[in-house]
This record gives C-alpha cells, structure tokens and sequence, in this order.
C-alpha cells in the first residue's frame, strides 16, 4: 500500500520505500536532466518500449495515456505532432498547469493520420506544465505522439493580418486550389474565452479531419495549427461554438504550395461535355 501511494504521489518515505517501489513498478515519473532544463527540452513522463527516455516520438496505444513534462520557464509554446500508420486518429490533448487547472484542451479526429498528420502549437506561458495525449480510439488504433519546444512553427504574416472577425456561432469557410499542401489556422480572441471547431472537408459533408478547441484566453494563449491539404476540393471550415457575446479572429492562409501541380486541374477530370476535347 505504501510503495502505491508513493508511485502516485511521486515521493517515498525513506530507503524501505523507495527499495519497495523499485522492486513493485518503475518510476512513473522522469525528472528531467541539468542538460535538458537547460535548453528548455520537453521530457516525456514515462519510458520508451526499450526503457531509455527519448523526446522523440512515442507510441500510444488505444486507450491509453502518455504525458510529456518540462520545468524550465524559458519554453513558452510547444508543438504537438500525432500521426498514425494510415489508420484513423482519434484523440484528447490537454494542457495541464497546476492542479485541476486545464487552460486548453481539444479533441482531434483525423481520418487517415499518415495522409494528414496532426500538428498544432500550443501556448505555454508562466511554467512548468504538463501535456497529457490520450488516445481515445480503439485499441487496434495506435498513434504515434511528440512534442517538442524547439523549432515550433511560427504563423506567417499574411496568416495574423489576413484575421478576420468570426461572432460567437457563425463559421466561415476557406476553398483552397489543388495546389495548395497545407493551410495555415490560427484563431486569436480579444483576452475571452475561445470555442471553436475546425473542419476539414473534402467533398459534401466529408470531414477529412476535425477539431475541437477550447482555450481560457484567446489572447494569452492562441492556437495555431498546420492542416495538409492534399488533392483537390479541399475546404477549411471554422465554427465559432461560443456564445454571441465572445467573438473570435481567424487567419486561414496557405501555409505550402506544391508547384509542380497545375493550378487550373478539375475536380474528376479534364473532360468538356458536348464537345471534342482540345
């Protein structure tokens, strides 16, 4: 009962103790090395399948939670990066700081996350804090996870001053050309609360990936994310889901152009009805 009551607790209660939780369970909980706080890396919370700590991306079971820590007060926003081997993703990401204190969380559905990886940014300010990554799909869903606090996408300046105002329960919807890779979303408030649903659809009521936001502060902690666009009758969907009272700026630009594709493709062929193709 005791080495259960320090495992959770993170602490042992003398040399008995922490023999008793070595030899009941590992350590659930990685503190992060001198060299680590130093640089401001992120530390994921539990071992690898091999047992050796590693910031590089984890598996996640169905079912199953991993949480990624980190101390230094230098890391202001991390990136957060799941992507499955071609299956659907389907997944809560929570931002922990402090107890009971959940100041962002989303849900995220992807149809096929190999196709279209998720990868978004999420404010950390006034460290330390906790990213918790709960695969919610079944178990025969596994996702791959990282997060990471160095070379985090930044918005671009046609994405912040292309921001136009959305009321609380209006949406506006973005068509993008076959040769756009990827958009850039970024969704800013005024200091309120920030609700939204982000929407990718390829086709008539075809959600190719959906997301699910909320932030305490659209101000001090805006979300920006990466979607991948590809082939043709891509549409980014933004619905403000808060109340009329909390209007909220979205930026929804292309984020990479593949060049190399025609620009002027029709959606099921180059075909002329009526009349000899030329």
């Amino acid at each position: 009962m005791l080495s259960t009551i320090a495992l959770t607790q993170g602490f042992t209660a003398g040399p008995v103790a922490a023999q008793a939780v070595r030899a009941s369970a590992p350590v659930m909980q990685v503190m992060a090395s001198p060299a680590a706080m130093t640089r401001g890396g992120v530390v994921p919370t539990r071992k690898s399948m091999n047992g050796q700590i590693s910031d590089t991306a984890m598996l996640v079971q169905g079912g199953s939670l991993r949480t990624w820590s980190y101390r230094s007060p230098a890391v202001e926003q991390v990136q957060v990066v799941l992507s499955t081997e071609g299956r659907p993703l389907d997944a809560d990401i929570e931002l922990w700081h402090g107890p009971d204190n959940t100041p962002c969380k989303m849900r995220v559905y992807v149809e096929n996350g190999l196709l279209r990886p998720f990868s978004a940014v999420i404010e950390t300010p006034r460290g330390p804090n906790t990213v918790a990554i709960r695969n919610i799909g079944q178990i025969e869903f596994p996702l791959a996870a990282d997060v990471v606090a160095e070379n985090v996408d930044q918005p671009s300046a046609d994405c912040t001053t292309s921001a136009a105002t959305i009321q609380g329960g209006a949406l506006r919807t973005y068509p993008f050309d076959p040769s756009v890779d990827s958009v850039a979303v970024l969704l800013e408030t005024d200091g309120r609360p920030l609700n939204a649903r982000i929407e990718l659809l390829q086709g008539p009521n075809n959600n190719k990936q959906v997301i699910e936001l909320y932030t305490e502060d659209g101000c001090d902690r805006p979300f920006f994310c990466v979607l991948e666009t590809p082939g043709s009758g891509n549409v980014v969907r933004v619905v403000n889901t808060a109340p009329v009272e909390f209007p909220m700026t979205a930026g929804v630009v292309p984020h990479s152009i593949n060049s190399m594709m025609e620009s002027g493709a029709i959606l099921g062929g180059d075909v002329v009805i009526g009349g000899d193709r030329m």
